[in-house]
């Protein structure tokens, strides 16, 4: 072989156990579990590893928005600091777990550039050839925006932006309407701007109607201008910013702001991957996994952002379950399924919106006759101390008691749904909940009240009146 043939050989492939695509909050958790079992792993990336810091940035920002009114409600100014500056010091922190050091460091080989199947047992990144006995695909979504006339000629923001941002706008109007827009409308509006929320399925359709009219007046009280039901036709370039244009039944409306910011559910990042050639189905939800997160190609799984079809209905709420499914599957050959039920579903607004399971509506609609139950949290002395009394707990049950859905609405929804989400997941009914005690004088007294006004109806029943008067006789 001479030298100039030698030079322009291609690499040796690499032959690891697990060959995990994109270097996002998915990817490095099954990467550094799997290294972590003494199993060898490659991580490819084309970008730096961490992946998209939008969803950390997003949440920072509401945090700052909910201390900054918390401050102002104190008579205290807003923040000690510009927001942008807290969310960088958030973002750094969070990024010391994810540098290309520490995932070097714990035996794992990354390989640099954008991966395509090249058959249904390799993978190509430029020349390098990774011939894996699993793949796992964990590139996540990119914003996505609308199909909007006009778009191309105004100021766009998303939430990938946020991170960068040196100054929130102006008078954004929030295109956008499940719990994360709301809940970012809001923090830039408790944060100086004057937001326009335009949400064209109606506000956080995805939660209970009761719910929802909670925080929508919470909104409504802080100078939120809220657009519901109306779809966008066009926007428009004008002098001071940008004019948004919605059709209503009356005819056309228009929402006036400086930028418009796109909250959209993000969309797959898959192309280019050559999926078809490894055999692996995919669609406008991404790529097809099974309720075990593989794909048609049994070699191949695929989580987060990027899974479509039964992945795509659990996959912004599954946390780090799907990591620890994947890994159970493939290390340890264990049969797992996916349970879309078992997640909650957060709004983290302000009062946040925590549910899982049924909401009363779809309930009636699948279980026929259902107990709706209910407990404000005014009767909670430890709601009333912190003067966050407004909101309830709800929960919908089938006539036995079994749990059909647990809806919060509250400050702090997103903690103190724990308890039900480990009632749903283990089938631990109401009654069983109401003989489990909770911190005296907390906000999660709710939940057992809750639970034992199922036994309400049992204290008026004639039957149990007798046996109580029967049993008295005994002393």
């Amino acid at each position: 072989m001479s030298e100039g043939t030698a030079k322009t050989a291609p690499p040796a492939a690499l032959t690891p156990d697990i060959c995990v695509i994109g270097a996002g909050a998915n990817g490095i958790a099954v990467a550094t579990a799997a290294a972590a079992f003494g199993v060898s792993v490659v991580l490819v990336e084309r970008g730096e590893t961490g992946g998209s810091r939008a969803p950390l940035a997003a949440r920072t920002l509401i945090e700052a928005a909910a201390l900054a009114q918390t401050m102002r409600k104190g008579g205290a100014p807003a923040l000690p600091a510009p927001f942008h500056d807290h969310v960088r010091r958030v973002l750094s922190a969070e990024a010391i777990d994810t540098t290309e050091e520490r995932l070097k460091a714990l035996g794992i080989v990354i390989v640099r550039g954008t991966a395509r199947f090249s058959s249904r047992s390799t993978v190509m990144v430029g020349d390098q050839a990774i011939k894996a006995r699993r793949f796992v695909i964990a590139t996540g979504g990119r914003p996505a925006a609308p199909d909007l006339p006009g778009l191309d000629s105004v100021s766009v923001l998303s939430e990938d932006d946020l991170a960068g941002l040196t100054r929130l706008p102006e008078r954004p109007i929030v295109l956008g309407g499940d719990g994360m827009a709301t809940a970012l409308a809001q923090a830039m509006q408790r944060l100086g701007s004057t937001v326009s929320l335009v949400a064209p399925e109606g506000l956080m359709p995805e939660h209970d109607a009761e719910a929802v009219n909670i925080t929508r007046r919470r909104l409504l009280r802080e100078g939120l201008a809220i657009h519901e039901g109306h779809g966008p036709l066009r926007a428009e370039r004008s002098r001071t910013g940008l004019r948004l244009v919605l059709s209503t039944p009356e005819g056309e409306k228009v929402v006036k702001g400086s930028q418009l910011f796109i909250a959209a559910p993000r969309r797959p990042e898959i192309g280019g991957l050559e999926l078809d050639l490894a055999g692996i189905r995919h669609d406008a939800t991404g790529i097809l996994v099974d309720k075990s997160l593989r794909t048609a190609n049994r070699r191949v799984y695929a989580l987060g952002g990027c899974a479509g079809g039964v992945g795509a209905a659990a996959s912004g709420q599954a946390g780090d379950d799907h990591v620890g499914l994947i890994l159970r599957s493939i290390l340890f050959r264990q049969p797992v399924r996916i349970d879309p039920a078992s997640y909650p579903r957060i709004a983290p607004c302000q009062p946040e919106i925590a549910a899982i399971g049924l909401s009363e509506d779809a309930a009636r609609a699948k279980a026929g006759t259902i107990r709706v139950l209910r407990w404000p949290f005014a009767e909670i002395a430890g709601a009333r101390m912190a003067g966050e009394a407004d909101g309830f707990i709800k929960l919908v049950t089938d006539a036995k008691g079994r749990l059909l859905g647990v809806t919060i609405v509250a400050e702090g929804a997103g903690e103190l749904i724990a308890p039900w989400c480990v009632a749903v997941k283990a089938g631990i009914d109401a009654a069983a909940m109401a003989g489990i005690a909770m911190p005296a004088l907390g906000r999660s007294q709710a939940s057992r009240r809750v639970a034992l006004s199922f036994h309400a109806s049992t204290a008026a029943s004639p039957r149990i009146r007798r046996l109580i008067g029967f049993l008295r006789r005994f002393g």
